[in-house]
């Protein structure tokens, strides 16, 4: 995505901005798996029911066709941003490091 950056990961700012590209959208075999495992129905259900396609510069809903703006389980709560299933998130979210892409705002070019 961008620029390594020397941020430490707890410096994170909870903008939502990393949120906010639907990383939803690259969720693995492994992070299906483990939500089967947990029982975790719900996260499976809108997963399986968004399908997002990417269009070259945004995602869709394979299934109606809207335009997604963001990751399904971002919820916001005055300006912090916070993550609905944090404890379980998808691998592309765990390995996510604040300020290490230019969504970030914690980025900076070297």
């Amino acid at each position: 995505m961008g620029v390594m950056s020397s941020q430490d990961p707890q410096d994170c700012a909870r903008c939502g901005m990393c949120c906010l590209a639907d990383m939803i959208a690259y969720v693995t075999v492994d992070d299906l798996d483990r939500w089967k495992e947990e029982g975790r129905s719900d996260i499976l259900h809108i997963i399986e029911n968004e399908q997002a396609v990417w269009l070259g510069d945004h995602f869709v809903s394979g299934r109606t066709g809207r335009p997604i703006y963001g990751c399904p389980f971002l919820e916001m709560t005055g300006e912090i941003f916070s993550c609905s299933i944090h404890e379980t998130r998808p691998n592309v979210c765990r390995n996510y490091v604040p300020g290490s892409s230019e969504i970030c705002p914690l980025w900076k070019k070297r």
